[in-house]
C-alpha cells in the first residue's frame, strides 16, 4: 500500500474513532438492548491480494428463525433500528478498527464475499489489488443500481488509476451521498443481487 494512503488510513480513522467514541458507544448500547448480543456483526472477507480478514459491523437483524429451522428472508430480520443504522452508514463504523489493523483502506473497492473468489475473470479478480475499502469508486457511481461486470470495471479503473486525491473526492462524493440517502432502498439497507460468476 502507498505509505501516503496508509499514513492517512492511520491518522484519520484514529481521529474518527476519537471523535465518534460517544455515537459508537451509544450505538452498542441500543443494539445491546433492541436487538441483543452479539453486538458486532463478524464475517471472513477476502482482503488485499484475496486474503481473508474478519470485517466488523454493527448487528442490524435479528437472528428470528422460520418454522423449518432457517433464517427468516432478511426484510423481515431487518429491525427499525438497524433500517436506521443501515440508511446512515452507521452500521459500518465498526470497520475504522478494520482500517486501524491494515484489513481495510478508507477507499478501495467493497470488500464482498469469499465464494466470490473462484467466479472473478482475471481481470475482475484484479480488483483485489489494492486494499479493500469503506467505500470505493463503485459506490460513489451507482452503488446497486449498477450490474455486477460494471461495479467490477469501476473497481478496476480505480486499482489503474488511483492518486491520493483520487480517494479525497471519492471520500467527499460518499458523504454527500449518505446526506443525501442515495443507493438507499426503502426497506432501509443496500440490496444486491448474488453474484453467480461471468455466463
Amino acid at each position: 500500500m502507498h505509505f501516503s494512503k496508509r499514513l492517512f488510513d492511520i491518522l484519520f480513522a484514529a481521529l474518527a474513532l476519537i471523535i465518534l467514541s460517544p455515537i459508537i458507544l451509544f450505538i452498542a448500547i441500543f443494539v445491546r438492548i433492541f436487538i441483543g448480543t452479539p453486538i458486532l456483526f463478524k464475517q471472513q472477507r477476502p482482503g488485499y491480494k484475496g486474503t481473508p480478514f474478519h470485517i466488523y459491523k454493527f448487528r442490524t437483524m435479528t437472528n428470528r428463525l422460520t418454522p423449518s429451522g432457517g433464517l427468516l428472508p432478511d426484510a423481515e430480520r431487518l429491525t427499525s433500528l438497524g433500517h436506521f443504522l443501515r440508511a446512515l452508514s452507521l452500521d459500518e463504523l465498526p470497520e475504522l478498527f478494520n482500517i486501524l489493523r491494515g484489513d481495510m483502506s478508507f477507499v478501495g473497492p467493497r470488500p464482498l464475499l469469499m465464494e466470490y473468489l473462484p467466479l472473478y475473470s482475471p481481470e475482475q479478480a484484479r480488483r483485489h489489488d489494492v486494499v479493500p475499502g469503506l467505500t470505493g469508486w463503485a459506490q460513489v457511481n451507482g452503488r446497486n443500481a449498477l450490474t455486477w461486470p460494471d461495479k467490477f470495471k469501476y473497481d478496476v479503473w480505480y486499482v489503474d488509476n488511483w492518486s491520493f486525491w483520487l480517494d479525497i473526492k471519492i471520500i467527499f462524493m460518499t458523504a454527500w451521498k449518505v446526506v443525501k440517502r442515495e443507493g438507499i432502498t426503502q426497506e432501509g439497507h443496500a440490496t444486491t443481487e448474488y453474484f453467480t460468476g461471468n455466463k
